[in-house]
């Protein structure tokens, strides 16, 4: 392990601060004004910290609904609202309404949006009708739809700028992400990897919506976008470094979808963010590493050209998904200055690696239950460098087709799904919602049908043995790879962390509650039960001089998948309906969002 010092006055958000020439300038501005709250991930280094502390450890307990607003959906609501200038946009799962509420004018509805959509895309959709918020860039708010297309609406009227076809859902290509300004662009990514769609990540053109590069997650080098400069773990991957662990033309249908959250260092000009499952979820059927799925990639955005490439897991077995976000942090690791990237994987470990070129320097389990490997190969002159070691009893390729690989930890979910994580500048600590879960598994052989499931295994989830409790909300040290306090909930925290200034970090649990805790020792501060169950992200912002706290609640989600669709088959949504049957005794289907502060 190596020795870990203090961060030496750097953070994540100087970094971002510093900026460059090129970037986005007034969307950097925005983003560092804690009245505000300019973008989904909070800023472009994915911190969700907040400077504001008027609410504070000494009387968070005091906070009180300030208000609430219906959006008139029901199923799952995750991602969160933006503040900009004293509006507030607040977006909601298929149909995809998105509303401006004016902060100032007793939350009157500026406009409102509501694209008509074909309502087939709904079964196509995997695991709820999710969309993970809105983006903010050039006067317009952009949606990344349901249907796979990226509009562009006016922030003050909310007229159609412009629309895009970002994919065809009729092929299994849908829309759940939130797309990401940087520079005069707009990103976004992909979902249908249980539909065996060639996977990717798009630019288009803030202005027009013209498509500026498009780089998948597998195929030739001119698809993916690498070049002969292009490394993993600081050595070049070479050329046709995807087609070559791909049997024939499989990587035409390979998955490796891009729905998480991207980063952004302006002072590197890189974005980062992460590719999903190879398709199909049967390892069998697909021999080789199946690169570049379950891969942390580091592109320029004017071009997409990857810089660097890291691959978690090779030849997944267990639908570990690697969308996660890329927080980015500057802090000391043996006396020397690093440009970090940190990243909480599906697979159940905590990564952290130098953002500046994939050197890989921490890769723990953040999930003491976590036991289909025993770690990843560090030592820098193996062949396995950077690879996990995975133990053959919880091999579903190992043990093959129709056999029902029991007590595999974490489950297809993950030790951490898509709810992003929080960073603390003042505890240099990562505050992560995670799942406690464990699976059966028994992969079988499908045939792939342009549009139809392509997924090839059946699932089975519960606690892991011995345990009750689905889910703990952990602070992290991304230094030494350690769980510094941890907090059990009976339910996986399927909801975003937010982190301040006043030393409180606040999550919302599947049950509907708002938490509070402090961010030191974790202790609880205040809960308080919302109209259904929560799987958005904490937002706060600051009007009048006054701090807010705002969450969206509405059950939903993987984790909530059988209430929102009303499913009781226990291997129903992918394993998950049986494994949280229990949540309908605590919430109900809902749609709202719910806003605190501290009383006058």
């Amino acid at each position: 392990m190596r020795k870990v010092l203090l961060a030496t006055g750097l953070g994540a958000m100087a970094a971002v601060a510093a900026g460059s020439a090129g970037a986005n300038d007034g969307l950097n501005r925005m983003s560092q004004n804690p009245a505000q709250w300019a973008m989904p991930t909070g800023d472009y280094a994915n911190t969700r910290y907040s400077k504001l502390k008027q609410i504070n450890s000494s009387n968070v307990g005091k906070l009180q609904v300030a208000w609430t607003f219906s959006t008139g959906v029901l199923r799952g609501h995750e991602g969160g609202p933006l503040i900009i200038d004293n509006i507030m946009y607040v977006h909601t799962p298929f149909p995809n309404k998105v509303y401006a509420l004016d902060l100032s004018n007793d939350n009157k509805i500026v406009w409102s949006y509501e694209p008509k959509q074909d309502p087939n895309v709904i079964p196509v959709m995997c695991c709820d009708t999710v969309n993970r918020g809105v983006a903010y860039g050039d006067g317009k708010i952009f949606l990344h739809q349901a249907d796979d297309k990226l509009v562009a609406l006016n922030a003050k009227n909310g007229n159609v700028e412009w629309s895009i076809a970002n994919g065809d859902p009729t092929k299994g290509q849908t829309g759940t992400s939130a797309p990401m300004v940087v520079k005069d662009k707009v990103l976004v990514g992909t979902s249908g990897g249980e539909f065996g769609v060639q996977c990717s990540m798009t630019a288009y053109n803030i202005k027009d919506g013209k498509q500026v590069w498009k780089a998948y997650s597998e195929g030739p080098d001119d698809q993916i976008l690498f070049d002969d400069k292009t490394t993993s773990l600081g050595k070049p991957v070479g050329k046709d470094s995807s087609i070559k662990t791909w049997e024939g033309d499989q990587w035409k249908i390979g998955g490796g979808c891009t729905w998480g959250w991207l980063a952004y260092d302006p002072s590197l000009d890189l974005v980062y963010y992460g590719s999903g499952n190879p398709s199909t979820w049967n390892p069998k059927q697909r021999p080789g590493d199946n690169k570049w799925s379950m891969t942390i990639f580091a592109r320029n955005p004017d071009n997409g050209t990857a810089k660097w490439v890291y691959q978690m897991t090779p030849h997944d077995e267990w639908d570990y998904d690697g969308v996660n976000e890329m927080i980015l942090t500057d802090q000391s690791i043996d006396g020397k200055a690093r440009k970090l990237l940190t990243h909480f994987d599906r697979n159940g470990l905590g990564y952290t690696l130098d953002r500046t070129n994939g050197e890989l320097l921490v890769a723990q389990k953040y999930d003491p239950k976590v036991n289909w490997t025993s770690g990843v190969d560090m030592n820098k002159s193996s062949p396995t460098y950077g690879r996990p070691k995975v133990l053959d009893e919880y091999s579903t390729d190992k043990q093959g087709e129709d056999h029902n690989v029991k007590g595999i930890c974490p489950a297809a979910l993950g030790s951490k799904d898509e709810q992003p994580a929080a960073y603390s500048p003042d505890t240099q600590l990562f505050y992560v919602p995670t799942n406690h879960v464990c699976m059966d598994y028994e992969p079988f052989k499908v045939s792939y049908t342009a549009g139809q499931p392509y997924v090839g295994a059946t699932l089975s989830m519960y606690p892991p043995p011995g345990e009750t409790n689905m889910g703990n909300f952990i602070a992290w040290d991304n230094k030494t790879g350690k769980i510094v306090w941890s907090n059990k909930e009976q339910f996986s925290v399927w909801s975003g962390a937010l982190a301040t200034a006043g030393g409180v970090v606040f999550y919302g649990t599947l049950e509907g509650y708002l938490k509070a805790v402090d961010a030191k020792t974790g202790k609880e501060l205040y809960k308080f039960k919302t109209p259904s169950g929560i799987i958005g992200n904490v937002t706060t912002y600051e009007h009048n001089g006054k701090q807010y706290v705002a969450v969206l609640s509405g059950v939903g989600g993987w984790a909530g998948i059988g209430l929102a669709a009303g499913l009781t088959d226990p291997t129903a949504g992918l394993g998950a309906v049986g494994g949280y049957a229990a949540l309908s005794n605590y919430t109900a289907l809902g749609g709202t969002l719910t806003v605190f502060t501290l009383p006058q």
